[in-house]
């Protein structure tokens, strides 16, 4: 097994983006909840997000999403997030809640609503000008419910058109990752379904295109790890978007349902050279806490993808590939799992210290009294959540 002090030198180049709407108020299809303390204003969410990173030292950049977090400067809320200590990164367009966006957006029948979708997209560039934000996310609910309800190719051919008009209004150093699901919101098929329609689609359009690839949104039983590692071979992974699922939704905190998968999943980021602040590959949460507090739901998350990114980095890639060139099936399985079951908590909460944050993140924020502060502060207004 690798050396821990190795692994623990590269572990310092892990950064992982926290998404503004997960310190809203959020719920299932019929109800959303509200809670104590949850932002008014997307000042207010970096701030929680500026703690999780306080905290942890794992969470430099908040992602955000258009229109929720639109204001009148984008310039001063930089300069804010700045004093916090944070920067503001991915931002995510939002063509899925206008009433005319409810037969597609980029891929509806009506050229009008095409062009609307697009604008919205070049309204994102326009923020990412005065942030400096280098990623614009697509993820789009566009599908249909009943076979026949819509001309699917035609609709592929609308998506290649309208995403070729957002591309060629990239800047210099901005770049495009287009996100794929499953399923849901639409029933029988969806636009952008897989990674391989991702992929199609960003290989189309050019070298600033890539995929962002959501953890929780494929088939069940399918192998994520593979996709990752064929995403980085060709040269089109852009983003992660990190979550659980169980059954059939997402967005539960990430590494929860399966964190063998997630430590396997990092050990192709990592293989694959998808690791590291030059890497091209930014990783992301996208979450959504139901039921727990936000704050440390974002904490529990960060430090999950902090564990299991240590353990990826024990591998012994030497050993590992003997074994694997020798045909011998055993001693490769051992060598790969013997890094995952290694219990690498009391070295991270120690590696912390040394870097000035605390041992126990978790245990840090239930004692700081920042639950209380913004339970009392944050009365009045209108809670940040979905659609706000």
């Amino acid at each position: 097994m690798t050396d821990m002090s190795l692994a623990l030198d590269r572990l310092g180049e892990l950064a992982i983006e926290v998404p503004s709407w997960a310190y809203g108020n959020s719920g299932t299809r019929f109800k959303v909840f509200s809670t104590p303390g949850t932002p008014r204003t997307v000042q207010e969410k970096i701030a929680d997000a500026a703690k999780v990173h306080e905290l942890t030292g794992l969470a430099p950049a908040v992602a955000l999403h258009i229109p929720w977090d639109r204001v009148e400067n984008y310039a001063e809320l930089k300069a804010y997030a700045a004093d916090l200590g944070v920067g503001l990164g991915t931002i995510n367009s939002n063509t899925f809640q206008d009433d005319v966006y409810k037969f597609g957006s980029l891929t509806s029948s009506d050229p009008a609503v095409r062009q609307k979708a697009i604008d919205h997209h070049f309204e994102c560039l326009d923020v990412m000008d005065q942030t400096g934000s280098r990623d614009l996310k697509i993820w789009l609910a566009d599908g249909t419910n009943y076979p026949g309800q819509g001309d699917m190719r035609s609709r592929q051919d609308w998506l290649a058109e309208s995403l070729q008009s957002i591309y060629a209004r990239l800047g210099e150093d901005q770049r495009l990752v287009l996100e794929y699901k499953f399923f849901e919101p639409a029933f029988y098929h969806t636009d952008v379904p897989d990674w391989g329609t991702s992929f199609a689609h960003t290989l189309a359009l050019g070298e600033k295109a890539f995929v962002c690839l959501d953890t929780g949104h494929h088939a069940p039983g399918t192998n994520i790890e593979f996709i990752v590692a064929q995403l980085l071979r060709l040269g089109k992974l852009g983003s992660f978007d990190f979550n659980s699922r169980f059954y059939a939704d997402d967005d539960l905190i990430v590494g929860a349902a399966d964190p063998y998968q997630l430590f396997r999943i990092m050990y192709e980021v990592i293989r694959g050279g998808g690791f590291g602040k030059d890497s091209g590959v930014a990783l992301m949460l996208d979450q959504c806490h139901n039921l727990e507090e936000k704050i440390p739901g974002q904490i529990r998350s960060v430090l999950n993808v902090q564990e299991m990114t240590a353990r990826a980095l024990l591998v012994d890639r030497e050993a590992l590939g003997e074994a694997q060139r020798a045909g011998d099936v055993l001693a490769a399985n051992g060598i790969f799992s013997d890094a995952f079951y290694t219990d690498v908590r009391p070295v991270l909460a120690q590696w912390r210290e040394s870097r000035g944050l605390p041992a126990d993140p978790m245990a840090a924020y239930a004692a700081s009294g920042y639950q209380k502060k913004i339970n009392e502060d944050r009365v009045g207004g209108t809670q940040a959540g979905w659609g706000a």
